[in-house]
């Protein structure tokens, strides 16, 4: 809890200090590879992946999705050299080419150099759970208008399903491509 409660209170430390801070805010959109596992099952099936007499989790090979959303950017620690902090909130909705809701938010802490090369680590929660991303990308620049390329990567996890036995199965890991753009004010 003392932990929950530090993080929180860091965050909010960083986003009031409004003497360093500029704010930026925009659309994302882009596309997802779900490597093999549950999550591209249900992307392939819908509710009907799970067939509780013969499991397979997995089978359905790879999937593909479109991704649709907003970004909030709060730029921190700007003292003008090379490397400024970035705070970023991204929420999502993918799947809708294929009549599926699949919203996610995630929440990025990275940084960005003065040429325009910005990484990040987060968390995302979407219907598949809770997960650790990570990002790396470049942003590009003419006049006030900013346009950030990504990609982005998260991690499969193990899960342990009693439901089933004991099987053991993956989540598929999620490699997506992200563009958007912001106006700096």
């Amino acid at each position: 809890m003392k932990k929950l409660v530090f993080t929180i209170a860091l965050g909010l430390g960083l986003l009031t200090a409004s003497a360093q801070i500029q704010k930026l805010a925009g659309p994302r959109i882009g596309m997802t590879i779900v490597t093999q596992g549950s999550t591209a099952d249900f992307i392939h099936k819908g509710f009907d992946y799970i067939d509780e007499e013969n499991v397979k989790l997995g089978e359905t090979g790879s999937a593909f999705t479109t991704q649709y959303g907003w970004q909030w950017e709060s730029r921190f620690a700007d003292g003008g050299g090379d490397v400024v902090g970035i705070v970023e909130w991204i929420a999502l909705v993918g799947g809708m080419e294929q009549g599926l809701f699949l919203p996610s938010i995630s929440s990025v802490i990275g940084a960005r150099t003065s040429t325009g090369l910005e990484f990040g680590v987060g968390p995302n929660l979407s219907l598949s759970g809770v997960g650790m991303l990570f990002a790396v990308g470049h942003n590009f620049k003419s006049g006030s208008l900013n346009m950030p390329v990504n990609l982005v990567y998260m991690p499969g996890k193990d899960i342990d399903s009693n439901k089933f036995g004991g099987y053991t199965y993956n989540s598929g890991a999620r490699i997506s491509l992200m563009v958007g753009f912001n106006l700096a004010k």
